[in-house]
């Protein structure tokens, strides 16, 4: 189980490493930007997790492989963006399977580090969804995970079906790929529909109320 869990965080890096880094592209940036966004959004939400669960140093910061992929898919993107550009709809796919495969790969480390099963799904849309509030912040623009597509939605329903599995005491496996699947499913659903969760009302002009 524990090989599982590292494949996955280790494609969800890459996966969540290269739409980053294909987003500093679109932006213009130079290849310093184009991988600080990589980074950003392939370790941000392991690294919170780790460092929440007491697992430190984090993965992300001490073994060689995680730089190693998010480098990697960053000169990827940078040198090969016109070519990856016109794979921008299998690019929103990865980026939903990167959610998915983060998300359940941080309930089940969160699980296996003693965490409860209330708290570890928390935890594990954390790791997924992390990375692109970083991302975004250093884009200057308002997270999306905060306003569309039901991406933090996706991603704690993903983690939640872990925790149900831990305390049903089912196989890890099957509910490890069930996770993943419903993720990845609500998130493309998401995308292929425009769905979104309910939104605030605009306060009328001059309305200071707070």
């Amino acid at each position: 189980m524990q090989s599982l869990i590292l494949h996955l965080d280790l494609i969800g890096t890459f996966v969540f490493a290269l739409s980053g880094a294909m987003l500093g592209v679109r932006h213009r940036l130079d290849l310093f930007g184009v991988l600080v966004l990589a980074f950003a959004t392939a370790s941000a939400g392991g690294i919170l997790r780790d460092l929440l669960i007491g697992a430190t140093p984090p993965a992300a910061l001490h073994d060689w492989r995680y730089p190693a992929i998010w480098i990697s898919a960053g000169l990827i993107a940078f040198a090969w963006s016109p070519w990856i550009e016109r794979l921008h709809q299998p690019v929103r796919v990865f980026d939903a399977l990167g959610l998915a495969v983060f998300a359940v790969a941080g309930t089940d480390k969160a699980l296996g580090a003693g965490i409860g099963p209330l708290m570890a799904p928390c935890l594990g849309m954390l790791s997924g969804i992390g990375g692109g509030m970083l991302r975004d912040v250093l884009l200057a623009r308002v997270p999306l995970v905060l306003h569309a597509e039901l991406y933090a939605i996706a991603a704690l329903a993903g983690a939640s079906v872990v925790a149900v599995g831990s305390v049903l005491h089912l196989p890890p496996v099957p509910v490890t790929v069930a996770g993943v699947a419903l993720c990845f499913s609500l998130r493309l659903a998401a995308l292929r529909y425009g769905w979104h969760l309910p939104k605030a009302l605009q306060a009328p002009p001059g309305d200071d109320a707070a």
